[in-house]
């Protein structure tokens, strides 16, 4: 899910990198902002997030930090069957309310995915998708002061999100800010070393950012099948 937590975007946009290819096609007339926020968000990683992330996946045990993940993500299911809805696909609303359903009891809260043993996939909506699905362009690109990677389309998504969210949802701030943090912490130690890749394989790290992350959000407004691109090739 696309929720309005630190790192979770640029975490998600990571771990696509190897299967994204750019389409070439990047309204960015913020650049120069947007590098930026970008060298200030790699930078608080690189001094606070990062270190704490490797510390976190020493301590913590594999089976304890899965739990964690599958935690969040159930809740983050909560996000997805609510786009599901308002996409009007009825099928998946139906199944990621029962993944939610399932995981919230059998499941112990979420801390073990039962229904994706159980034949129910996991999917992947939020109200920025559900703006594209409707037609919303993406808008000029964004980067968000350590939130990452966002057009103008799914900043907005990012905000209408925050009522359904569950965790954003919780009255008690301290309960609410440990939430936050730990999920923000879980996720960024999922992404430790794909950033590598990002060094490694381009000479532009930003554009690399950017263009996985446009690609990936296309891929995901059209459920991995997105409408073939008119390029200037396509007429000669």
């Amino acid at each position: 899910m696309m929720s309005i937590r630190p790192t979770i975007a640029l975490t998600a946009t990571l771990l696509c990198i190897g299967g994204c290819a750019s389409n070439g096609v990047s309204y960015d007339p913020l650049e120069p902002v947007n590098r930026g926020i970008y060298k200030f968000n790699d930078a608080v990683d690189k001094a606070v997030l990062k270190p704490v992330a490797k510390g976190y996946k020493e301590v913590v045990p594999s089976p304890v930090r899965t739990g964690v993940g599958n935690f969040f993500g159930n809740l983050g299911d909560v996000v997805v069957t609510v786009n599901d809805f308002l996409q009007f696909k009825l099928d998946r609303t139906a199944s990621d309310f029962s993944r939610v359903f399932f995981n919230s009891t059998f499941g112990v809260l979420g801390i073990f995915d039962v229904a994706t043993g159980w034949g129910l996939e996991k999917h992947n909506e939020d109200f920025g998708q559900t703006l594209g699905y409707w037609g919303v362009g993406n808008g000029p690109y964004l980067v968000l002061p350590f939130l990452g990677p966002s057009t103008l389309r799914d900043s907005i998504g990012l905000y209408a999100d925050s009522y359904v969210d569950p965790v954003w949802n919780t009255k008690q701030v301290p309960t609410r800010n440990s939430l936050v943090a730990t999920e923000t912490v879980d996720a960024r130690a999922r992404a430790l070393g794909v950033e590598k890749m990002v060094e490694e394989a381009a000479l532009d790290p930003y554009v690399f950012v950017r263009d996985a992350y446009l690609q990936r959000r296309r891929n995901l407004v059209y459920d991995g099948n997105p409408p073939h691109e008119k390029l200037e090739d396509d007429d000669q």
